[in-house]
């Protein structure tokens, strides 16, 4: 027999929105009816092209399977909800992006439905454009991925949506509670140089100041105790500045720096490309699995002329 607290649930959720769309919120607690009963009124709407009123079934049946730990069926509705949104003409709207995200937060992070979910969520976002899904998701999916610890895909995804005093925040907690002391700097100095990478300097240079103010192992500055650390705040400037000379000079002054990780010059050298005029090299001097994360990261397109954020679609995958 089911629970008072669960009737109570039960009676207040068809109250508010009907009795025939109760059928899921029944199946959802194992009360009455069945669960492919609820979904067949689903098919319903979505043949009729009511799709509105599709997804609000579906994404208030969701949230109450979720509820109740019925994490298959929850994530099967979810998944009604993307393919309501694909088969209709909603517009990407900041309300549907949250109601995606908030989906995404529900499902259990080792499930094989939340990586399909997540990649068919963004695909949806992005519009039809091709490129990897709108930067208010990514944020949003970066949110819940940070409150998970889950440092590495938080990342990811700050990267492209354009929260960079977000992504720092994020960042001093990862090397706070993850990382060596003596690589402080090497955190904020990937994400820098990434953010470039993806022609987003507004977010490479909150994300550095916001990083440096608020880390506790790194003194006031600039100037920095750390090379790597004067190394990005003269290459902010230089990225403004725009001259080739600047940049050249700064690079081989800093090398010992640089060479600390080896993709930092590989940034670089995608970085002189977008923002001082410097022709890409004929081909790449790595090959195999790192050639091909350069590859995902830089992007192999010939078209540069994009403005700063998120206009430029080349992927890009951490380690």
């Amino acid at each position: 027999a089911e629970s008072s607290t669960d009737q109570r649930d039960l009676e207040q959720w068809k109250g508010d929105i009907g009795e025939e769309r109760a059928g899921v919120t029944w199946a959802a607690l194992g009360v009455c009816g069945n669960f492919y009963q609820g979904v067949g009124i689903v098919f319903r709407y979505m043949s009729q092209g009511k799709h509105a009123e599709a997804r609000e079934l579906m994404y208030s049946g969701a949230l109450l399977f979720f509820s109740h730990n019925q994490q298959n069926s929850a994530a099967d509705l979810s998944m009604l909800v993307l393919e309501s949104l694909e088969k209709s003409d909603a517009k990407v709207a900041d309300d549907l992006l949250e109601n995606l995200a908030k989906l995404f937060s529900l499902m259990d992070p080792n499930s094989p439905e939340r990586v399909a979910f997540v990649s068919r969520a963004l695909k949806w976002s992005s519009g039809g454009s091709g490129k990897l899904g709108h930067p208010k998701l990514h944020q949003l999916l970066a949110i819940t991925l940070w409150k998970e610890q889950n440092y590495s895909e938080s990342r990811y995804h700050f990267l492209h949506s354009t929260d960079g005093e977000g992504c720092a925040n994020m960042l001093v907690e990862y090397s706070s509670s993850r990382g060596y002391r003596s690589e402080v700097d090497m955190f904020v100095a990937q994400a820098v140089l990434q953010f470039l990478c993806l022609k987003n300097k507004t977010s490479a240079s909150v994300v550095f100041t916001t990083y440096t103010q608020k880390h506790p192992s790194i003194e006031k500055g600039p100037p920095f105790v750390q090379p790597l650390l004067n190394f990005i705040w003269f290459l902010l400037l230089a990225v403004d500045g725009g001259k080739l000379t600047v940049f050249t000079v700064l690079c081989e002054q800093y090398q010992p720096s640089l060479k600390r990780d080896p993709m930092y010059n590989e940034y670089l050298d995608r970085i002189g490309q977008l923002f001082f005029g410097v022709p890409p090299k004929q081909s790449s001097s790595y090959g195999g699995l790192l050639g091909n994360l350069l590859n995902s990261l830089m992007g192999t397109g010939e078209d540069d002329d994009t403005e700063d954020g998120q206009e430029d679609s080349s992927p890009i995958e951490l380690d």
